[in-house]
């Protein structure tokens, strides 16, 4: 048996601009971490008793005889991509609930094809999985999404990542100084109960990245740049109010990533001591992440509680093989 762990990301400021059909032409660059919240998943080989050849176990369980009869498309997609013929069960597990902002799908794609890679025994570097990551969501499962996810749920920690026609490069940040263990105490992340499928939302806009969106990308990145800044001078405080500056930016990209909601959700937490926040992903749902100084932290998740509060911690080690093969952890 294999056990992958994978954690979710958070995504501070550089969203859209991973978008191949952005960075193919121009660039991009985003800055996230990863946080102490995984998703697991499990392979093992069936044994010849069993009636079923493929086992696949989330919020419903299958019980097939052939890979094209999975219904789960990313398990189907990434068997018949890895051609993998053994007889074979899956289970999931994550901490935090599917179409929430977080990460999840890319999380799911990542876990998986680690595990099937060390179900066949093969070690994939970081660098590896991630690309595999990318060109499998893209190119074989025909998604609207982005390059960020994926890099960062495979690195792990506190990254800018800079995209690249054909080039993707990772900066990791120690995150051990006084600046980012401030930040961490001063981020809330609260649970609006709304889930959504991500790329129903970003298929309406990014094809326009380089047409109409272009300004906004180009403010994004921005962002980007100014949250450098704010980080090598270890004002935290910034770093609040830039979240708000570039929320109202990413909200121009389209309609439908924010909506009357969410403004009231968001309008209320700045009205209980928030500096900044955003909607995490590609909106319309999911989770918000809210800059809160520390002395208003107590009173804001109070006022808060019709949300789901989901304490963290920023982690550093991203994808990883748990467990292999006869009770051997690692």
């Amino acid at each position: 048996m294999i056990i992958s762990r994978t954690p979710y990301r958070i995504s501070f400021f550089g969203g859209g601009s991973d978008y191949p059909e952005w960075y193919n032409k121009y660039h991009g660059e985003v800055l996230s971490t990863t946080i102490d919240k995984y998703l697991y998943i499990s392979c093992r080989e069936l044994p010849n008793f069993f009636e079923h050849n493929y086992r696949v176990c989330y919020s419903l369980i299958e019980e097939v005889k052939k890979i094209s009869q999975i219904k789960h498309n990313v398990v189907k997609k990434a068997l018949l991509s890895e051609n993998f013929k053994k007889k074979l069960e899956i289970h999931y597990d994550g901490d935090l609930p599917a179409r929430s902002g977080m990460g999840s799908s890319s999380s799911f794609v990542v876990g998986l094809l680690n595990g099937l890679s060390a179900l066949n025994k093969v070690n994939l570097t970081k660098k590896q999985l991630s690309d595999k990551s990318v060109f499998f969501e893209q190119k074989i499962l025909k998604e609207y999404v982005g390059s960020q996810d994926q890099v960062a749920c495979t690195y792990g920690g506190f990254n800018f990542i800079k995209f690249r026609k054909n080039s993707i490069n990772v900066k990791r940040i120690k995150n051990k100084n006084i600046f980012f263990k401030k930040l961490n105490k001063n981020l809330v992340l609260l649970y609006t109960g709304k889930q959504r499928v991500a790329q129903n939302i970003a298929k309406k806009f990014v094809n326009k990245l380089t047409s109409q969106k272009k300004n906004e990308i180009k403010e994004i990145l921005n962002c980007v740049r100014e949250a450098k800044k704010i980080i090598k001078n270890n004002s935290c405080s910034d770093f609040g109010r830039l979240l708000d500056e570039s929320w109202n930016i990413k909200k121009k990209l389209n309609k439908d990533i924010s909506n009357s909601t969410l403004d009231n959700i968001y309008s209320k937490g700045k009205e209980n001591g928030a500096i900044g926040g955003k909607i995490l992903g590609a909106g319309g749902g999911g989770f918000f992440l809210f800059y809160v100084p520390l002395k208003n932290r107590e009173n804001f998740i109070k006022k808060m509680s019709f949300l789901t509060h989901i304490p963290f911690e920023f982690e550093e080690s991203g994808s990883k093989i748990i467990y292999k093969g006869n009770n051997e952890l690692l």
